[in-house]
C-alpha cells in the first residue's frame, strides 16, 4: 500500500536513487549513454542535502511515496521557475519541478497518486494553475500528463546535459505542460 510523506533530511540518498533509477529507465534512448551511465546516487544525495530541500521553510516541497516503508517515489513542487531558475520565482503560478518513480513502479498508480498530491499542495497555496516541462522526446511522461489533463503551452527550452571531457552539451529539447487546479 503506497503511502505519502513530506521529504525529511535522512530521505536524501532514497530520494537520490528513485531519481537516477529514474533517468535511467526513462531516458534511455534519447539521453547520451555517457551521462546514465555516470549517474551517481551519492553525489545526488549530498546535491539534495546542499540545496535543502528538506527543509520546511524551503520554497519547494518534495512528497514521497512508500511502499513498505520504501520511497518508491517522489514528487517535488511549488513556485513556477522563471526560465527554470529557482532563484528567479512567479508567484503567482505553481510549478510540478519533478516527479519522478522507481521503474518496478510504473503503471501502478504511484505517479499518479503523488501528482495528485503536489496538486493539492499546489492548490492550497492558493495557486489555480501550474506548469511541469517534459523532454519532448520522453513519450511516456508526455502520455502521462496529458492523461491527467496537462497540455503543451507551445513555450519550449533546451536542457543542456553537460558531457565528459569538456565537450560540447547536447541539448534536449523541453516542452512546457500547464494545467488547471480548480477542476
Amino acid at each position: 500500500m503506497l503511502t505519502i510523506r513530506r521529504e525529511e533530511p535522512d530521505d536524501a540518498e532514497a530520494v537520490a536513487r528513485v531519481h537516477v533509477h529514474g533517468w535511467q529507465a526513462g531516458y534511455a534512448g534519447f539521453m547520451p549513454d555517457e551521462v546514465l551511465g555516470r549517474l551517481n546516487v551519492v553525489a545526488w544525495a549530498q546535491r539534495r542535502r546542499d540545496v535543502g530541500t528538506a527543509d520546511l521553510e524551503h520554497p519547494f516541497t518534495t512528497l514521497l511515496g512508500e511502499v513498505d516503508g520504501s520511497v518508491v517515489g517522489f514528487t517535488t513542487f511549488g513556485p513556477y521557475r522563471r526560465n527554470q531558475d529557482r532563484d528567479d520565482l512567479d508567484p503567482t503560478v505553481g510549478e510540478v519541478v519533478a516527479l519522478y518513480v522507481e521503474p518496478a513502479y510504473w503503471g501502478d498508480g504511484t505517479a499518479a497518486a503523488l501528482l495528485d498530491a503536489a496538486r493539492i499542495g499546489l492548490t492550497e497555496r492558493g495557486w489555480a494553475g501550474y506548469r511541469a516541462w517534459v523532454l519532448a522526446d520522453n513519450r511516456r511522461a508526455r502520455r502521462f500528463c496529458e492523461r491527467a489533463g496537462l497540455s503543451p503551452d507551445g513555450e519550449e527550452s533546451t536542457y543542456q546535459v553537460p558531457l565528459a571531457g569538456g565537450g560540447p552539451p547536447v541539448g534536449l529539447v523541453e516542452l512546457r505542460y500547464a494545467g488547471r487546479l480548480d477542476r
